[in-house]
């Protein structure tokens, strides 16, 4: 496993505690349970352990106790801006969850809590805040530890971050959400950080590492944390539970030193403390002996009904507000935060268990909730324990774009498995090499093998036959849907032509081909079969800016749109039941129409393999194989008939899961997984379409060329305030060049400068000259020419001559345009004075070329800035630093062009 060593770099720790509050209950009724004097130990030991631990250098740690969020703001700020290697985080406080259990608050000091339907926080920070904030830094790995009561609960943010963030980014949560924990007897530490410090500062029993020593790295002290706390604390629910640490490792892959203790000699083993803090502030207690409310356990007790460790490392579902709901009394929780990670072990009193083996699934956008919930279900499950009650295996779930991903599979093995350069690397486009692909469509199976004329360093392994199905069907508004049932099913064409012949402005809608296989399987039913026209298709499901990512983005964003009612969507019909979460009194209901010709989706199980990986072959086949009978089920040969044939809809393991979230069987017939009413037939008869890999490339490139070759103007903003924005791949330039990745050699584009002296004739410079390019020569020409100049930018005029320039093109034809704009928005004030930017909204120029506004600022696209409201005038998109906005700028920039 590849290591980050931050040290001598530029790293910062933030070290943050609140030991005392002003408002306390009873004084005051508002106030909190009392003061926190563990905190202040906490904070003088975790300096000292980390001051030791080699990666900060004197002035790379900063202390604080704020008073006030303001406070608290400024240093995070400061930390943010100052780091370049690693940036450590950490909290130590009294936090807060409302009864909806849906965000984690840290409270300072002069922090109170108003109850009520909601609960208010005053003078606390929201945790998911604080996690965007984080997300803007420049450091190369950011670690988080919290320590807190229900600090499981903040796992929903970290899971909510773009893939981007959550390749650098790692999270330790002290304790398993829904449990509260006590903060200790005041004169120590409280019990997790005085077991993380002990580990940073001594190392871990056991767990050296070729070629690294005793270094602590964050995977181990994760899993060294786990197999301690679960195996002595139990939190102080009732009945108590085993005290579990989860975890969010960073999807790169890549682990992160934080220590290097010192060397002893062989044999000796590490200082112990003559007595470990406990939870009632003395020596460990038997369950029999009372202590803190909820009761302890001794070192060798377990929780009620659980295994020997309790492991719970990796919780892949936000957790929702009923689940919440039930677990929480007082809203007010101990809470602790901190910026780490390491490995495994217990102190000594029993063996320990090993941490689990991590397997990675990788999946399409569609399918990616309900395999988190299937993944945390199998992870709590008796089939993921060895005997002696240990778990066998994590699963990080991640998804990304289905097109993007088979063409990875397909001819990118090489640079996947050993990336060299900037122009292509899955690891950083995709993800991490998974060891389970499990695509939307079985066709994509085919379309993923890899080609053998390319270097070749993956095989895919998929099972036969799909484990689910799902038809591609037209989401109707309840009132425009057919009223015989027999009349909901047909091919598109005439279902398409019974919606319109009962609302003829109705709308037809379907999501992204590039992103999901429910979107290049719904434009293959668009375009037909014979002699397709991909471009009147596309004018009849045309809409302002580009079409939805995922089928729950497309039914999400319906309610806020004025053709809501009238709009019908292509998508998976098991989003009826699940793509509910963010319902509102306005939004129209809808019922399933099914067309015959759209294939449907058949979610596939790939093992996938990596040349040379075979370090850990027997265990890992094993993980994954145990883990592929559980989703699937079908059992191992001779066993388990029923549920190899699929003669019965399942009750139990993966497919239960998958049918709670209205998937259907996949043997023949189709029938639901499990019961029940979201606007679905039960048998809407045989759907006859299959999908071809043949056909869907077909489809795919006949999207891509529906309008021919695109236009693309770049306006870079040039000023001096860019500076620090500039350098590196992740710089200005190097998004630019990044984004060129989906032009092609008959796309025609070019780059401005913008950065001017004032009163000058224009308000840019050419970087790149318009018109066709390749690739390479355009790339190399943008680095060299670009330079941030002393000068400031005026986005008004640079605008509108894009604008201008852009409407002089494209006036006798229907090729795709784009303006893009990369700008930190340090300027905007010459944007909006006077009455410019209205001037620029109402100008009948930006609703022929749409505008993408590509915010360095993290708060660049909220609603009501200039950014936004241009985007949306001219139907384009605005993305920010909140978004993994490289990611989805190259995607954005790929709509308009041919690519290769």
């Amino acid at each position: 496993m590849a290591r980050f060593d931050p040290r001598g770099k530029a790293n910062r720790a933030l070290l943050v505690g609140v030991p005392e509050y002003d408002f306390k209950q009873p004084e005051h009724p508002f106030g909190v349970t009392g003061d926190l004097p563990a905190v202040a130990h906490n904070l003088a030991a975790l300096e000292r352990a980390l001051r030791a631990g080699g990666s900060f250098a004197e002035d790379g740690i900063t202390v604080i106790r704020p008073r006030t969020v303001d406070e608290f703001d400024r240093h995070l700020d400061t930390a943010v801006e100052a780091a370049e290697g690693l940036l450590l985080l950490y909290f130590s406080g009294h936090g807060a969850v409302p009864s909806t259990g849906d965000e984690l608050w840290m409270l300072m000091r002069r922090a109170t809590i108003v109850p009520g339907t909601e609960s208010v926080f005053r003078g606390a920070a929201p945790w998911k805040s604080v996690l965007t904030v984080l997300s803007r830094a420049r450091a190369e790995q950011v670690v988080v530890i919290l320590d807190c009561c229900y600090a499981g609960n903040a796992s929903a943010a970290w899971d909510a971050l773009d893939a981007s963030q959550r390749q650098r980014t790692s999270l330790l949560m002290g304790v398993q959400a829904n449990n509260r924990i006590d903060a200790g007897d005041g004169g120590t530490p409280t019990p997790f950080t005085a077991q993380l410090v002990r580990f940073l500062r001594d190392g871990l029993p056991g767990r050296g590492h070729p070629g690294h020593g005793s270094e602590v790295g964050f995977r181990d002290l994760a899993d060294g944390l786990l197999a301690h706390m679960s195996a002595h604390h139990t939190t102080l629910r009732e009945p108590p539970e085993p005290w579990e640490p989860q975890t969010r490792s960073a999807t790169s892959g890549a682990d992160v030193l934080l220590a290097t203790p010192p060397d002893r000699p062989p044999g000796t083993p590490p200082p112990r403390p003559t007595t470990e803090p406990s939870e009632a502030g003395g020596r460990r207690q038997s369950p029999q002996s009372g202590g803190a409310p909820g009761g302890l356990r001794g070192p060798r007790g377990r929780g009620p009904g659980r295994g020997g460790d309790g492991r719970a490392a990796l919780r892949l579902v936000p957790l929702t507000g009923r689940r919440l709901a039930a677990a929480i009394g007082v809203p007010v929780v101990i809470a602790g935060l901190v910026a780490t990670g390491l490995a495994v072990l217990d102190d000594g009193d029993r063996a320990a268990c090993n941490p689990p083996l991590e397997l990675r699934l990788l999946t399409d956008p569609d399918l990616e909730p309900t395999l988190r919930k299937a993944a945390e279900t199998y992870l709590a499950s008796n089939e993921n324990r060895t005997g002696d009650g240990c778990r066998r295996s994590g699963i990080t779930v991640y998804s990304a774009g289905a097109a993007a991903t088979a063409a990875a599979f397909n001819r990118q093995s090489d640079p996947w498995q050993r990336p060299t350069g900037d122009d292509d690397n899955p690891q950083r486009d995709i993800g991490p090499q998974p060891d389970i692909w499990i695509p939307a469509s079985s066709a994509s199976v085919d379309r993923a093998r890899p080609t053998p004329a390319e270097r070749v360093y993956v095989t895919l392994e998929a099972d036969p036959e799909p484990f689910a199905y799902s038809p591609v069907v037209l989401a109707v508004p309840q009132h425009l849907v057919a009223e015989a049932a027999a009349d909901r099913v047909g091919s598109l064409a005439a279902l398409t032509q019974g919606i319109r012949k009962r609302e003829t402005r109705t709308e037809i809608r379907r999501t992204d081909p590039e992103n999901t296989d429910a979107g290049l399987l719904a434009t293959m039913g668009l375009y037909g079969t014979g002699a397709p026209d991909p471009a009147g298709a596309e004018r009849d499901v045309a809409q302002v800016g580009p079409p939805s990512r995922t089928g729950a983005d497309l039914l999400c964003a319906l309610p806020d749109d004025a053709a809501d009612e009238r709009t019908t969507a292509l998508v998976p019909e098991f989003l009826l039941k699940t793509a509910v979460g963010c319902d509102s009194v306005t939004r129209a209901r809808r019922m399933a129409e099914y067309p015959v010709d759209v294939p449907g989706l058949s979610p596939t199980f790939v093992r996938v393999r990596w040349m040379r990986a075979d370090r850990d072959k027997s265990a890992r086949d094993d993980a994954v194989e145990g883990f592929r009978t559980w989703l699937t089920g079908k059992a191992a040969a001779g066993k388990d008939a029923a549920a190899q044939s699929g003669s019965a809809p399942a009750t139990h393991g993966g497919l239960a899961v998958f049918g709670q979230d209205g998937f259907r069987s996949a043997a023949s017939g189709h029938r639901p997984l499990a019961a029940g009413d979201f606007g679905a037939l039960d048998d809407p008869g045989t759907l006859t379409a299959v999908a071809v890999p043949s056909e869907m490339a077909k489809a795919l490139k006949g999207y891509r060329d529906a309008n021919g070759p695109g236009r693309v103007l770049f306006l870079l903003d040039s000023s001096g305030s860019m500076g620090s924005l500039w350098e590196g791949p992740g710089g200005a330039p190097g998004i630019i060049g990044q984004s060129l990745a989906g032009l092609g050699d008959q796309d025609e584009y070019g780059v401005w400068g913008v950065a001017a002296e004032p009163g000058g004739a224009r308000a840019y410079g050419e970087m790149l000259p318009f018109g066709k390019h390749r690739r390479a020569d355009a790339q190399a020409a943008v680095i060299a020419s670009a330079q941030v100049k002393d000068l400031e930018a005026d986005p008004y005029r640079a605008l509108t001559a894009a604008l201008e320039f852009m409407g002089q093109r494209g006036t006798d034809d229907h090729r795709p345009q784009l303006i893009v704009y990369i700008t930190d928005d340090e300027d905007n004030d010459r944007l909006t004075e006077g009455n410019r930017l209205g001037d620029l909204l109402g100008s009948p120029l930006l609703k022929r070329t749409p505008v993408l506004m590509a915010s360095l600022d993290s708060g660049g696209c909220d609603k009501g800035k200039p950014d936004a409201a241009l985007s949306e005038a001219s139907g384009g998109r605005c993305l920010d630093t909140k978004s993994d906005l490289v990611a989805r700028l190259r995607d954005e920039v790929a709509r308009t062009g041919t690519g290769e």
